[in-house]
């Protein structure tokens, strides 16, 4: 899409005037305030930049036209009041390029700041963590050797690492819409991926599922009709919980539907924790005692953390109902 708004920006390109007008002794020369203003669509702000490129393309054309002769009828030429009205028009037209190629440069501006702040960033990572700690981190250079693996919201308000204080080399995070696991039976995706490799060649012991408050991807799942066929990809993806979905409908038709998220957000990590059973391979190592599944919940909005086990003894995946059972439930405030 970002292609065909350039090209089009392109063809405005060529309509411009290539002429000099002269006000107030100094020259406009229009292709190359073009060029230059054309210049600024490189930004992430493309949308922005391109409406003010057509605003900018506007102001030029409309002065241009103010400034030839043509742009009052001969028998208005000598109209006193009609010529005072076009004087000030070029005024005011100038007076809005001043005001708006500003905005271009500082929108401009504004990308670089971010990345100034990312390199900042990284380079005070680099001198305080990494420097400090060089052994450390060349030997995971060679290897890592993580015990948990997490599985979290891809939420930006969430990030795993910066809440539970997992340093690198602690834990393999895996981050998706709603934290959602999908059953083995649904077959190759990138989170069961994740979890293959987890588990069978990083060997971790522990898998903790956290959600989160104010889900978006569970408001969508909520949202939903039943057997909605949808091209959305969010839609086809939270689907994964429509058991969540099911049993929170059952149990919560009588509270609002903020009240059925903030209860589906949590059904959901169960059933995410359930859905892990139906891997072969995991759960042969939760039978043995090898491997451990957890639950989390972060509230962001007063900041407390839920954790919970599954208690692997009285949970079964494959009852219709989505039996489970879970025990060692702690509340971090």
């Amino acid at each position: 899409m970002a292609h065909s708004i350039l090209r089009s920006s392109h063809l405005y390109k060529s309509e411009l005037p290539r002429s000099t007008s002269t006000i107030s002794n100094s020259k406009m020369n229009f292709s190359e305030i073009e060029q230059t203003h054309l210049g600024f669509l490189n930004s992430s702000n493309l949308y922005k930049q391109l409406d003010l490129h057509f605003r900018m393309k506007d102001i030029f054309l409309r002065l241009q036209t103010s400034m030839q002769p043509s742009g009052l009828n001969p028998r208005d030429k000598s109209n006193l009041a009609l010529r005072l009205q076009a004087s000030r028009d070029q005024a005011a037209l100038v007076q809005e390029t001043s005001e708006t190629t500003p905005n271009l440069i500082k929108n401009s501006d504004d990308d670089r700041l971010s990345f100034t702040e990312m390199k900042n960033r990284f380079l005070s990572f680099k001198k305080q963590k990494y420097l400090e700690n060089l052994e450390h981190y060349q030997e995971l250079a060679q290897a890592q050797a993580p015990k948990f693996l997490v599985i979290s919201c891809a939420d930006s308000r969430v990030c795993p690492s910066y809440i539970l204080g997992f340093q690198p080399g602690e834990a393999f995070v895996v981050r998706n819409v709603a934290n959602l696991v999908p059953p083995f039976e649904n077959g190759p995706c990138e989170t069961n991926a994740a979890l293959e490799f987890s588990v069978n060649t990083l060997q971790v012991e522990n898998i903790l599922v956290t959600g989160h408050s104010c889900c978006g991807g569970i408001q969508a799942l909520m949202s939903m009709e039943d057997e909605e066929n949808s091209s959305s990809f969010i839609k086809n993806w939270v689907v994964v919980g429509k058991a969540a979905r099911s049993t929170t409908k059952a149990t919560t038709s009588n509270l609002s539907f903020d009240q059925q998220c903030k209860h589906c957000e949590k059904e959901s990590i169960n059933n995410s924790l359930l859905n892990l059973l139906t891997y072969p391979w995991i759960e042969e190592r939760v039978a043995k005692g090898l491997l451990t599944l957890h639950g989390g919940y972060y509230n962001f909005v007063d900041c407390t953390y839920e954790k919970w086990t599954l208690d692997y003894q009285w949970s079964n995946p494959k009852l219709e109902t989505g039996g489970y059972a879970i025990k060692n439930r702690e509340f971090w405030s």
